[in-house]
Formats: C-alpha cells, structure tokens, sequence
C-alpha cells in the first residue's frame, strides 16, 4: 500500500488567484493630512505661486532663506518622527510649507524632506493641490534621475530642462503675470521619463485645469546647479525675492549632506 504521508501530493485545483482570496487585505494606510498654524486653519489658500522643493538644490536655497515663514506641515503617519528636531531643520524628515511673503495671495514654498513612496504620491498630490490649496501657478523643481534620461550626461554638464500642463504652454499675454515660467528654458528630451511625487504633481496640475511647470535639474548635488537653480529663480521667478542667506554653498554642513551617488560617479554616463 502506497504510504499517503509521504507520497507527493497532487497538483492544487485551485490557481494563484483563487488561492489569493484566502488571504485577508493587508490593511489601508492612514490618509495625509495638512497642519495649519493660526490664522490660517480654518481658510483656503489661494497663493499666487506655489512652489514645490523636491530637488537637494531647491531645498538648500530655500532652507537658509530667512524671510520664510513656517505656516504648516504635511503628515504622511507611516514617516516616523524619530530623530527630527523641533525646529526646522535640512536633516529632518519633514514636508514643511512657507510663506515667502505676506500678502493676500502670497508665494507658498512646500520643501519636501522625504521620499514619498511611490503608491502614495497620488494621495500626496492630492491632498497639497486640493481644496485646501488652490494655487493659481504651481512650479516644481526637482532633479534629473539619470537611469531615466535618454541621452548622455557628463558630471561636468549642468542643465535644467521643463515640462508644462497645456494651461500653461499657451500662456497668456506678454505680461509678468501671464507669460510662460521659464519661457527661455528647453523642454526635457522626448523618450526620458519622470516619475515619482513630481510626476504626479504634474499630472494634478493637468487635471485640474492649472497652470503648472516642472524643472528638472542636473546633477543632483553640487555647487554648480545650485547657483544655475538659484539664477532661474532669480531670474524667471522670484526677481523682487531677497535670497540672501549667511550660508556659502562652500559650507563644510551642506557639503557632507551630498550623499555619493553611484551612478553619478559612474564612467557609463561620460
């Protein structure tokens, strides 16, 4: 008689897909949520700008401006808190927004200090382009990743390229106001790719109706690109902004915060 407990069991009538349903949902995650300080907890916001800092450059300017004022957070509840200090800082794990003047409709900064995950920079679009921030023009900048830019890029190379919503490639007139961001600036290579929270930005600002522009900067990290960064937004968007700050891009503190990037340092993309 053949032994039932050792002998090979026979092939599952069931496939991977039936068996899955035997498997409980893995639990939801907590929505974001904005914080305001007062007064501005019960209102909407309706900047004139609204600028989202995703890239290292973008964050280190607008980090040692002085003239910000920290107004909210965004809270994503699975980024722990563990290690942040309590005021601003460039090492925290924080999404922080500024105003960066005091008018009626001021220019809002939101500096973002983490990396969303990808299955979450829909609900993070969302939430910071929605009904409780209604920009009239959105900028987002944030940097070249080089295994999805189709073409080479030397280390010795620093450039910017855009991309628009439809709203905003039409512009509208000659005036500061209405003319295009960045109108000077060529357009990010056909076939390179854009993914992650400054994708999904875009594609709200599409959505939505909005006038919305991204820039993506090369390389990551370095003096160089901060100073290019730092002319467009001299040049092209803040021009009456004061920029000033008592940190050199020379300073020892920001230099070891630029992490080695392998595929930077790689002979591959020379």
């Amino acid at each position: 008689m053949d032994d039932v407990l050792t002998e090979t069991p026979p092939p599952s009538r069931f496939s991977d897909e039936d068996l899955n349903i035997f498997t409980p949902p893995s639990p939801s995650l907590p929505t974001p949520f904005i914080v305001l300080s007062d007064p501005y907890t019960n209102e909407t916001l309706r900047p004139s700008l609204l600028i989202f800092a995703l890239s290292p450059p973008s964050r280190h300017i607008f980090h040692n401006v002085s003239s910000k004022k920290l107004i909210g957070t965004v809270i994503l509840p699975e980024i722990p808190f563990s290690g942040n200090s309590i005021s601003p800082s460039f090492k925290n794990k924080s999404c922080n927004i500024y105003a960066l003047n005091d008018t009626e409709k001021p220019v809002l900064l939101v500096c973002v200090q983490f990396d969303v995950p990808a299955e979450r920079c829909h609900a993070v679009s969302k939430l910071l382009l929605g009904e409780k921030i209604v920009p009239e023009r959105v900028l987002i900048l944030d940097s070249v990743q080089i295994q999805k830019f189709r073409g080479k890029l030397s280390r010795d190379d620093t450039v910017a390229y855009k991309l628009e919503t439809s709203l905003e490639r039409k512009g509208f007139g000659e005036s500061p106001v209405g003319s295009s961001l960045l109108k000077d600036m060529g357009y990010f290579p056909s076939g390179s790719v854009v993914d992650g929270l400054a994708a999904a930005l875009l594609a709200r600002c599409q959505i939505r109706n909005m006038r919305g522009i991204l820039c993506v900067s090369w390389p990551e990290y370095g003096k160089p690109v901060m100073q290019l960064v730092k002319s467009l937004l001299v040049k092209d968007i803040l021009p009456d902004f004061d920029f000033s700050s008592s940190t050199s891009y020379e300073d020892e503190s920001l230099k070891s915060s630029w992490p080695k990037n392998p595929l930077f340092d790689t002979e591959l993309y020379t």
